[in-house]
């Protein structure tokens, strides 16, 4: 368990990343069960249609014109920036903020991963209405929204008081006024 310096209590950062880990493995195990059961066609299950895709673009097949590499070279170092940040923030950023990162980071992975083999995302979950995602996107849409609630929801930390002088220590004097 690593210990932060100053407050020394656990950082969060193996949590962050533990959970990240599981959110990428739970993907690309959806992922996984897609591609081998969805070959025959759509699943109908009400407002919900399990419905096999790739997608070679991002979101809502954004840059899906792009070479398969160039996404896949932008969307690694987009990961790799949110990791660092996640990395280097943990020791600061309240608890649902590091799960808010972690969710992120976890779906980012996933869809890299997933990306990595083919140059395109497996997406399978259809609603007719809106763009055909899966588990990943689904993580970090979650991620961002508790993000941004754990951001408008945590108070400003108050600035430290000013020192206590020491016993038998004379303050010293306020410059005077010109």
């Amino acid at each position: 368990m690593q210990l932060d310096a100053k407050t020394t209590r656990p950082t969060g950062r193996a949590a962050l990343f533990t959970i990240a880990a599981v959110g990428a493995v739970v993907d690309l195990a959806a992922k996984v069960l897609a591609e081998r059961n969805l070959l025959d066609g759509p699943v109908d299950l009400g407002p919900l249609q399990l419905r096999l895709l790739h997608n070679e673009g991002v979101a809502f097949s954004l840059g899906s014109s792009l070479p398969a590499w160039v996404v896949t070279v932008v969307t690694a170092l987009i990961t790799l920036g949110v990791a660092l940040y996640a990395h280097r923030t943990a020791p600061t950023t309240p608890r649902w903020g590091r799960v808010a990162l972690a969710l992120v980071l976890g779906g980012a992975v996933g869809n890299l991963v997933d990306r990595a083999f083919d140059g395109a995302v497996t997406d399978y979950f259809h609603t007719g209405w809106f763009a055909t995602f899966n588990v990943a996107d689904v993580l970090i849409s979650a991620g961002a929204v508790l993000l941004v609630l754990v951001t408008l929801l945590t108070p400003e930390p108050k600035p430290d008081p000013e020192p206590e002088p020491e016993p038998g220590s004379t303050p010293e004097p306020e410059p005077a006024e010109r």
